[in-house]
């Protein structure tokens, strides 16, 4: 804690004092560029992968970024989260964004890995579709192969849950919103994303926007280069 507590300190000398303006500027308001979703791993740092500034990103985070279907009736931060996005601040991109090495996905494969962590448990059956259709479509892969795409698939499911959310649903429908399914590989800081027309994730390149909308219900083999 002293090491955050100093960090603190350093914060309001060496970076707000100097650019003062701009954050009087962020305490008027906010227009984030992009809905961010992505797993709670300490190792993935959003604003630091995107160089993003403070204000850029309004970033949803938790166990395996999930996003839980729509359920009428049932309140979740995540659904309140997306709504407050779209509608409150206007956002019109949202991203779903993996993680290579994601303690979240390698529980999904082993459920021995939360035998005791029975909450944990109940909320990774959410990924549940992305185990079963590894398992159906990828039973020739083993070890790291595999590992990656679970994580991939999962980005992909998680997409799908976001689409049964009626705010993301009647965005789409108005051609306001476009969604994007990233993994972010930690062993060498690149991002991939899905392109719906090859089936596949491909490095993201400068100046290239690729989206998932239109993306099968049944990929392709799993991008060697992830």
């Amino acid at each position: 804690m002293e090491r955050l507590v100093s960090g603190i300190h350093k914060f309001q000398a060496d970076v707000f004092a100097p650019n003062l303006a701009f954050f009087r500027k962020l305490a008027d308001g906010q227009t984030p560029q992009a809905l961010f979703i992505t797993c709670s791993d300490s190792r993935v740092v959003p604003d630091l992968i995107c160089q993003a500034d403070p204000g850029d990103l309004f970033v949803l985070r938790n166990a395996g970024n999930i996003v839980p279907p729509y359920t009428p009736g049932t309140p979740s931060g995540e659904a309140a989260t997306i709504e407050y996005a779209i509608r409150g601040l206007g956002i019109r991109h949202v991203v779903v964004c993996g993680h290579t090495r994601c303690g979240a996905m390698q529980a999904v494969a082993d459920p021995q890995c939360t035998a005791s962590m029975p909450r944990v448990r109940q909320w990774l059956d959410h990924a549940q579709a992305a185990a079963e259709i590894v398992c159906g479509c990828y039973n020739h892969l083993t070890g790291e192969a595999r590992a990656k795409v679970l994580v991939q698939e999962n980005v992909l499911v998680q997409l799908e849950h976001l689409r049964t959310h009626p705010t993301v649903a009647a965005a789409m429908a108005a051609d306001e919103l476009t969604l994007h399914a990233w993994v972010y590989k930690m062993e060498t800081g690149e991002v991939f994303a899905y392109d719906p027309v090859s089936g596949q994730f491909a490095p993201l390149l400068v100046g290239e926007e690729v989206t998932a909308e239109y993306a099968p219900s049944r990929r392709a083999a799993v991008a060697q280069a992830v």
